[in-house]
Parts: structure tokens; C-alpha cells; sequence
């Protein structure tokens, strides 16, 4: 079965660190590239990095750059995103996709969807 498993998800304080694993099954982690989406309450979903670990290219949003870590793990089959000084309004539920992880319009392409995991931050 083909599909993405998101884990890592979890309540941080403010400042706090989390570690978000995205799983892909029935394929290889560098057979697509993979980028890491969020959706809060109320608010439409936005990408947040990305990675085509075959080429070489990540890509941070604004707001990930300098705190946030996209990796591939090739040998686990996976996709780390390291979220560091997580602020509250940061909240969300995150999401792992397949994407074209190209130019700055990445985040509007995405096919394969995983489930999600939780991210809440307290203040």
C-alpha cells in the first residue's frame, strides 16, 4: 500500500524542540520529493519545507529558515523535520506530502497526502 505515515508529533513548551518523521511506504524516500505542510484552527495550510533528496534541493519557507531542519534518511526511509523555538501560534497539525519541491510556489503542488501528526505549543 502506498502512503505516508507522519509520527513525532506532540505538546512542547514554548521555545521547545520537536523532531516530525515522515514515513513513506511503498516507495523510497528519494523516489518523490516530500515537503512538510501545516494547517492551524481557522487558517489555510501552508508549506513549510521541502526536500528532493535524489537532486540535492531543499527549500524553507520564510518563517522555517534558521529554526527548522528538513533531512532525508535514506537508510530508514524517511524524512525528519527538526522544528526548533516552537511558538505557540505555531499550533498545528502537520502534514508530510509528495511535491515538485521546486521555485517558490512548491507548496501548491502535492499528491500523496499522509494523515497528519499533532504539534501544540504552550505558552
Amino acid at each position: 500500500q502506498v502512503q505516508l505515515v507522519e509520527s513525532g508529533g506532540g505538546l512542547v513548551q514554548s521555545g521547545g524542540s520537536l523532531r516530525l518523521s515522515c514515513s513513506p511506504s511503498g516507495f523510497s524516500v528519494d523516489s518523490y520529493a516530500i515537503g512538510w505542510f501545516r494547517q492551524a484552527p481557522g487558517k489555510e495550510r501552508e508549506g513549510v519545507s521541502c526536500i528532493n533528496i535524489k537532486e540535492g534541493r531543499i527549500i524553507y519557507e520564510d518563517f522555517a529558515q534558521g529554526r527548522f531542519t528538513i533531512a532525508g534518511d535514506k537508510a530508514k526511509n524517511l524524512v525528519n523535520l527538526a522544528l526548533n523555538n516552537l511558538k505557540p501560534e505555531e499550533t498545528a497539525m502537520y502534514y508530510c506530502a509528495t511535491t515538485f519541491c521546486e521555485g517558490r510556489n512548491w507548496h501548491r503542488s502535492a499528491g500523496l497526502w499522509g494523515q497528519g501528526t499533532q504539534v501544540t505549543v504552550s505558552e
